[in-house]
């Protein structure tokens, strides 16, 4: 069941870093020039309120995580979080192999 959840989410997240993906892209082409949405940009366009106090919790639980882990992957593409964390989903919720040389039938 668990695997189930995983790769749904995973295909919604991959969908939608392919979405950001081709908004980028779109956007890049109007104005002559590369534009890339940052995951801070869709934070603050999604959770205005709460995305504002985002660096004070975290700075709160470790001061040093925020400069090492968080804003590094604020500043990160939206779409390329997405993808790769869609297709990290998806393989983390594949199917077991079987093992060669075992028989599956009694």
């Amino acid at each position: 069941m668990l695997r189930f959840f995983s790769r749904l989410f995973g295909y919604v997240v991959l969908a939608a870093g392919f979405v950001g993906l081709v908004y980028d892209g779109a956007r890049s082409i109007a104005n002559n020039g590369a534009r890339v949405t940052s995951l801070s940009d869709l934070l603050l366009t999604l959770f205005k309120e709460r995305a504002s106090a985002l660096q004070g919790t975290v700075e709160g639980v470790a001061p040093w995580l925020w400069q090492v882990l968080v804003l590094p992957l604020t500043l990160a593409p939206a779409c390329l979080i997405g993808l790769v964390l869609g297709a990290f989903l998806l393989w983390l919720g594949q199917p077991r192999r079987e093992p060669i040389g075992f028989l599956n039938r009694p």
